[in-house]
């Protein structure tokens, strides 16, 4: 069934851009840049599968986050630092990645903790609000208009571009993409190798059973935000150079990022990063061959035919998220 669907698509997208006289080169350029966008909505995928596998909760905050790793780290770079520009922009990364873990930290606390025994639907609807106070706080804090985080290769606005042929490669895809392998690596290791990633794992897997072996189910939540907090700046800070971060990029992102956890069955990591580049690349080639105004439209398309043919993912099997106490 969806080896047929994605034949399906491959002739659709082939005839829609012969009509726009689209050559191999154009898929390919397409591809590339979708895989790009695709690595930050895994990124941002991780983060839903993180809290959702250990809490249950769907939390609709996790392109605040994204926008706050982004406007923090601009923040800190444009400081008046006697610092060389690589230090500066070091010092700006690693200060935009700790507030808003800290930021993510403190949410749970002050509005997901005291409600932990309400219903899911409750504590989703906290996550929303929490997403509105956010937004309403970068707009008082930043204002409406863009701003510029430079590239990391440059450190400045212009970034490097690497020409193969009739393809081009902006230098900022390399450290995105490379961004994204080496949150892989550290978040496999930890959650593999740590008595604490162990943990949050056993409380993914049953909470109720982690909490009798001495696994302290909100200590394990407290992580879960923390960790998608520091996943999403990541994503935000990587992707500033590419865009122009402004107050209200979470909202796309965010609902982008939600998309790609659902492809990927929502509770599965190897899911979310397939989910993301996936639908990266289908919604990138899907506006070159039509009109980027449709972009937003594909990724709704697709989180529709999710839910009606195939609720549990791609790669999902049906799995569960924690149990409530």
């Amino acid at each position: 069934m969806i080896a047929l669907v994605v034949i399906g698509l491959a002739a659709l997208s082939l005839l829609l851009g012969s009509q726009k006289h689209l050559q191999p080169q154009h898929y390919i350029q397409l591809t590339i840049d979708g895989v790009r966008a695709g690595s930050i909505y895994a990124l941002m995928a991780l983060g839903f599968v993180v809290v959702y596998s250990v809490t249950g909760i769907i939390n609709f905050a996790q392109g605040e986050f994204v926008m706050l790793g982004a406007m923090i780290c601009l923040t800190v770079n444009d400081l008046e630092l006697p610092l060389p520009p690589a230090v500066k922009l070091a010092a700006a990364v690693a200060a935009g990645v700790l507030l808003t873990t800290l930021i993510g930290a403190a949410m749970e606390r002050l509005t997901i903790h005291p409600a932990r025994r309400s219903p899911p639907v409750t504590l989703i609807i906290i996550t929303i609000g929490v997403t509105i106070t956010l937004r309403a706080g970068a707009l008082l804090v930043w204002g409406a208009d863009p701003h510029v985080l430079p590239a990391f290769t440059t450190f400045a606005i212009e970034d490097r571009l690497f020409r193969f042929g009739d393809v081009l490669i902006q230098a900022q895809s390399l450290w995105i993409w490379a961004t994204l392998a080496v949150c892989l690596i550290l978040l496999y290791f930890f959650l593999e190798r740590t008595l604490l990633g162990k943990a949050l794992r056993a409380c993914a897997v049953n909470r109720r059973a982690a909490q009798l072996v001495g696994i302290d189910p909100d200590r394990m939540s407290l992580l879960s935000f923390a960790l998608a907090a520091a996943l999403g700046a990541v994503g935000g800070i990587v992707l500033g150079p590419v865009t122009r971060p402004i107050y209200d990029m979470g909202v796309i992102l965010g609902l982008r990022g939600f998309v790609a956890a659902i492809i990927g069955g929502l509770v599965s990591v190897p899911g979310a990063v397939v989910g993301g580049l996936l639908l990266g690349v289908v919604e990138n080639i899907a506006a070159g061959v039509t009109d980027p105004a449709y972009k937003s439209v594909v990724s709704f398309v697709i989180l529709i035919a999710i839910l009606l043919f195939r609720p549990q993912g791609i790669l999902g099997r049906g799995e569960k998220a924690a149990e409530e106490i």
